[in-house]
């Protein structure tokens, strides 16, 4: 049984930080691409970042270099680090592993970023 488990989320100041992430089981961690995505309110979900099985990660415009993707294959974990948080960036957070036409989801993890 595949399960993707995400933690960290929660509630920050603008400008403030969080470190989401997602413990994967009941997969080949190591051989699928990981990838964070997200959904506001009245919106579509969006991939916000995602890293290969060798390691390159890419980003969504919107995101770069306030966002950083990382995973520790040894951990069969991903995580998504978030510096300077805007409000725009309020959503719940998704985990996806992927390989092939294999797709598994996690429940989400609300993030929101208010004063």
């Amino acid at each position: 049984q595949v399960q993707l488990v995400e933690s960290g989320g929660g509630l920050v100041q603008p400008g403030g930080s969080l470190r989401l992430s997602c413990a994967a089981s009941g997969i080949t961690f190591n051989i699928y691409r990981m990838a964070w995505y997200r959904q506001a309110p009245g919106k579509q979900r969006e991939l916000v970042a995602a890293v290969t099985s060798g390691g390159s990660a890419n980003y969504a415009d919107s995101v770069k270099g306030r966002f950083t993707i990382s995973r520790d294959n040894a951990k069969n974990t991903v995580f998504l680090q978030m510096n300077s948080l805007k409000p725009e960036d309020t959503a719940v957070y998704y985990c996806k592993a992927g390989w092939g036409t294999r797709d598994y989801w996690g429940q989400g993890t609300q993030v929101t970023v208010s004063s």
